[in-house]
């Protein structure tokens, strides 16, 4: 296979995985990875900034598509409105593929509190880039903040129900649902 292949950067996730299963994610290196996938070094930084990033790849990906669905919602959509939009948008990138590697992804993860701690971060931020599409919109902040996090939850409580459905079920009507609860169970409170 050619070094320049379109599916690259899927031949190191995949590499990445094989390694991380085999010898566990701390013994593994960048080289042994690119080796695997039978590319180099510099190859392997070209689509990842380091080990780490093939974990926690997508999540710049998600918030592009957050952010860009909110900001593109009619103007007379109201914020929930915006935030089904913004869950529907996710669903372009919820393929089989990413639920084979979201479950390898989560072995990996569960073992390390660094990685851990890591995709926190990333969820933080993917909630406050929420917050200031919502804020743009002319939402006022601590509205914005509450429903950015209402929507990082239906996100998470809309992913665990897609890994459980398999591959007969799109990830879009979970999400949805899972606000739908959300929304509910809020006014209960």
């Amino acid at each position: 296979m050619g070094r320049w292949a379109p599916d690259t950067r899927e031949r190191l996730e995949a590499a990445a995985f094989d390694l991380f299963e085999e010898r566990g994610y701390e013994s593994t290196t960048v080289a042994q990875i690119a080796e695997r996938a039978g590319l180099n070094r510099a190859t392997f930084f070209r689509h990842f900034a380091d080990k780490r990033e093939v974990i926690l790849a997508g999540e710049d990906i998600l918030e592009g598509l957050f952010v860009d669905a909110i900001a593109g919602a009619s103007s007379s959509s109201d914020t929930t409105a915006c935030l089904r939009i913004a869950l529907i948008a996710a669903d372009v990138v919820m393929t089989p593929y990413r639920r084979a590697v979201a479950l390898r992804r989560i072995a990996v993860v569960t073992g390390n509190d660094e990685l851990q701690e890591r995709g926190q971060l990333k969820l933080a931020h993917l909630a406050a880039s929420i917050a200031r599409a919502l804020q743009d919109r002319g939402n006022d902040e601590l509205s914005s903040r509450l429903a950015a996090q209402m929507a990082i939850l239906a996100f998470r409580v809309g992913f665990e129900r897609w890994l459980r459905a398999g591959d007969h079920e799109t990830f879009a009507p979970l999400a949805l649902g899972a606000l739908d609860d959300l929304r509910e169970r809020m006014l209960l409170l």
